[in-house]
């Protein structure tokens, strides 16, 4: 295929994810306030996109309160910068097993299952602009975790968002799951122009070497935006990948939390070095006006 390398790039930082890695490092945001001053930071630093997580503030701990979503939406929103807010949805689908010999019953710690209209009830009651839909199940590099999302659950889903009036931004983990995203699109359930976030190098999806990176990017219609991150010691690396390959880009604490060898990073610093990177590569970064333009977004 030949390059087709973007040349208007936007960044989404994704703050803080669900993962644990509070106790890896002091600049992973817990609280609402935290978080939404380190998703503000990151917009000043030349994010067009906030990708939010919330947290337990006592124990920092994924959570689903909606009134944790409700406090960092208000607060995000009433910030001196204008940014697109993109709230998780994929929360709700954890499912643990018992050992080998026995994996029925369930583990009931860690295990967190949901219906879809509970799944997707603080995206009713904050409206951002963009939430996540993870297009598929998948297994995670942890034991007996298995995060589900059965076919009916994301077409009830997807049918929920789209009636919202929130742009879904497909979460896509392998090349099945970009299957899918064609089917709920070819269904009317997810609607043009549609937003894919391929999400590379998280065992057991689809690694990030780049034969398989270009694999995941060949399957995205070129009707469809796409924006791609990796994990872990490749996650600086891929700014320049995914703008070379024709898209956007992510960075943030929910991916990686390094900025260099050894040196932890900030939101805004993670931020700042994909500026560099990008505009290095004489591609040129977009704010959220244009983003918004470009994918018929609702600013409230």
């Amino acid at each position: 295929m030949p390059l087709a390398m973007n040349r208007d790039v936007f960044i989404t930082c994704a703050v803080t994810g669900a993962g644990d890695t509070v106790s890896k490092s002091s600049h992973v945001p817990i609280t609402p306030k935290q978080i939404a001053d380190s998703a503000i930071d990151a917009a000043k630093a030349g994010a067009a996109v906030v990708h939010c997580h919330v947290r337990d503030p006592e124990t920092g701990a994924a959570s689903r309160r909606n009134d944790l979503y409700r406090e960092v939406t208000e607060r995000i929103r009433s910030a001196d910068i204008d940014v697109v807010l993109n709230l998780t949805a994929g929360m709700g689908g954890d499912l643990i097993f018992g050992d080998v010999e026995s994996p029925l019953p369930l583990n009931q710690k860690g295990t967190d299952m949901a219906g879809a209209s509970e799944r997707v009830s603080h995206v009713a009651e904050c409206l951002p602009e963009i939430c996540t839909l993870d297009c598929g199940t998948m297994n995670f590099n942890l034991g007996d975790y298995v995060m589900t999302n059965t076919p009916a659950m994301l077409r009830a889903m997807a049918k929920k968002m789209t009636d919202l009036g929130v742009r879904p931004e497909i979460e896509a983990f392998d090349t099945g799951h970009l299957w899918f995203a064609k089917q709920l699109a070819e269904e009317g359930l997810i609607e043009d122009p549609v937003l894919i976030q391929l999400c590379m190098g998280i065992p057991w999806g689809a690694p990030d070497d780049l034969n398989t990176f270009m694999a995941m990017v060949n399957n995205v219609p070129p009707s469809w935006t796409f924006s791609a991150f990796s994990i872990g010691r490749n996650a600086m690396a891929y700014p320049a990948a995914a703008v070379l390959a024709g898209g956007n880009v992510r960075v943030g604490l929910e991916d990686n939390l390094f900025v260099g060898k050894g040196q932890l990073a900030t939101n805004a610093q993670l931020v700042e070095k994909a500026v560099q990177v990008i505009e290095g590569m004489g591609a040129r970064i977009i704010g959220p006006e244009d983003v918004r333009k470009k994918l018929k977004l609702t600013k409230r």
